[in-house]
C-alpha cells in the first residue's frame, strides 16, 4: 500500500504542491495532538509539541526564504 492509497491522505496529498516536508508536517499535526491527548500533560508531551511546533517554522521560514 503506499501513501496516497490511503483515503484523506490521498487527497491531501493530491491537492497540496508536491512538497512532501509540508505534507507530512500536516498529517503529523492531528497524530500528535491525539498523542499529546493520549499521553496528558507532562514533559514528554510538552517537549513533543515544542519540537513539531519549532520544526514546522523553522520549515516555514527557510521555505519563505527560499
Amino acid at each position: 500500500m503506499q501513501l496516497e492509497e490511503i483515503p484523506v491522505i490521498g487527497s491531501l496529498l493530491a491537492a497540496g504542491a508536491d512538497d512532501h516536508v509540508f505534507d507530512a508536517l500536516l498529517v503529523l499535526g492531528p497524530v500528535i495532538i491525539i498523542a499529546i491527548s493520549l499521553l496528558g500533560r507532562n514533559l514528554a508531551s510538552i517537549t513533543l509539541a515544542v519540537a513539531y511546533t519549532v520544526g514546522f517554522s523553522i520549515y516555514i521560514g527557510y521555505k519563505g526564504i527560499r
